[in-house]
């Protein structure tokens, strides 16, 4: 066990496994017990936005989509989104149904991953899904078969598993046919009854209750009185409500000397989170059908402020999705097969900003143009840059908490634990880096000392 000269006791985690990119942790437990946490991103940084300066309105989804392959088809319709509110577009609705059934597609893939490969193995007692899959080769069966169908979905819809080509500003360059459609619609339908036995499985596992912490909730309110992934203004769960436009004024980001990844706080200086869990916490009524059967069984309190429930979260939403990318495949069926989906438009100077449901949480994208179509600003805030913060917060309290149970824990049980609390989190490193560093070393923003 590591000591300090004055007895204060370290935890290192170099190399946080099972995420999206390269983080690590770094506890210190001072001889009073007091625990100090870093939640170290040393994912080489992407400069995203900087590299967009300059650049033709046209070619923002085709940069952007590449920061992540995982949240490719987010980023795209967020950036979309942004540029066709810049230029005065307003998406058709058989657009906003594609783009939709996109999204959904991307949340399959991505919280199948996180749900059965990198989560669902630390409550099953395994250390990987490799060796999960001995004692739960059914399981992990369907969950690589569902994540398979969430990428069908975006190749379908987007032309490709991963950085759409076929997603254009005001549209679509090619709809997808009648028959595969069909055929997606059949596949959705498939997958429901082994989803709702991997709820089962879930319901029971009993969700330590070590992380459990008092947390503000943040989200988007959905555009219409049903739970969607696109909404209208920002929400927290003390009450507090925001317009869109506002979102540089509600999530205040800085820089850390430890983190390629900037933090974010409220106004008020407080930590949030994010995600499903956070979408659950504050829309969850709105669920309906299984989704919400599955939301009562596995969350019964409402949405409780236990972070390690977000994959609990993540799952209801997988429900959610299929029920609604049903729903999706049958409108659009119902629809003319002709095309094109593609509206006209003429380039102007404008500033146009984006917020998204994504599935580690809410994504921003902010654009301005000159009147000859050129960025010449550009604004993203990712979900895990706002929840790191918080996840150190979390992470802290729950070593506080294990090490108030048991004094004499081992870093082993101390090391599964915290990783459990991170991993939670979804993380998506390669998305959430992009901090600027002045000549000699400073960051560009304020770094703050006293975490909250």
């Amino acid at each position: 066990m590591p000591s300090g000269s004055s007895g204060a006791r370290t935890v290192t985690i170099p190399h946080l496994g099972r995420v999206e990119g390269h983080g690590g942790i770094f506890v210190t437990v001072g001889a009073d017990q007091r625990v100090e946490v870093d939640m170290d991103i040393h994912e080489g940084s992407r400069y995203y936005e900087a590299l967009l300066l300059g650049k033709r309105y046209d070619e923002v989804q085709g940069i952007i989509t590449r920061v992540c392959a995982i949240c490719s088809a987010h980023h795209t319709v967020a950036a979309l989104n942004a540029i066709e509110n810049a230029l005065g577009i307003t998406e058709t609705h058989r657009t906003r149904l594609l783009r939709g059934l996109l999204l959904l597609g991307g949340t399959i893939e991505s919280h199948a991953l996180h749900v059965f490969a990198l989560a669902l193995p630390d409550f099953l007692g395994h250390g990987s899904v490799m060796s999960m899959a001995r004692t739960h080769p059914d399981e992990v069966s369907f969950a690589l078969r569902l994540k398979q169908l969430g990428n069908r979905v975006q190749e379908l819809i987007g032309g490709r598993s991963v950085h759409p080509i076929n997603t254009l500003i005001g549209g679509f360059g090619m709809l997808p046919s009648w028959i595969r459609l069909e055929q997606l619609r059949a596949e959705l339908v498939a997958a429901r009854e082994p989803l709702i036995g991997m709820v089962q499985l879930a319901a029971g596992i009993e969700i330590p209750g070590w992380a459990a912490r008092p947390t503000v909730f943040m989200a988007l309110r959905p555009w219409e009185e049903h739970y969607r992934f696109r909404g209208v203004s920002i929400c927290t769960s003390r009450g507090d409500e925001h317009a869109l436009e506002d979102y540089r004024d509600v999530v205040r980001e800085l820089t850390v000397d430890h983190s390629h990844a900037k933090h974010s706080l409220l106004a008020s200086g407080e930590t949030f989170m994010v995600g499903s869990l956070a979408r659950l916490k504050l829309w969850g009524h709105l669920l309906e059908g299984p989704a919400q059967e599955a939301f009562n069984l596995l969350i019964p309190q409402g949405g409780a402020d236990n972070i390690l429930l977000n994959s609990w979260a993540q799952l209801v939403e997988l429900v959610h999705c299929l029920e609604r990318g049903i729903e999706l495949c049958t409108e659009l069926l119902g629809m003319d097969e002709s095309g094109p989906e593609l509206l006209e438009h003429e380039v102007r100077a404008g500033r146009g900003i984006a917020a998204i449901e994504v599935p580690r949480g809410t994504l921003f994208h902010e654009y301005s143009l000159d009147d000859q179509g050129i960025v010449v600003a550009a604004n993203i805030i990712t979900p895990t840059a706002q929840n790191l913060a918080n996840a150190e917060g979390d992470l802290r309290h729950a070593a506080e908490q294990l090490l108030t149970a048991d004094s004499a824990c081992d870093d082993a049980s101390l090391k599964l634990a915290l990783s459990m609390v991170a991993r939670a989190y979804d993380p998506c490193i390669s998305c959430s880096v992009h901090v600027l560093r002045e000549p000699g070393g400073e960051t560009r923003g304020t770094a703050y000392a006293d975490r909250p």
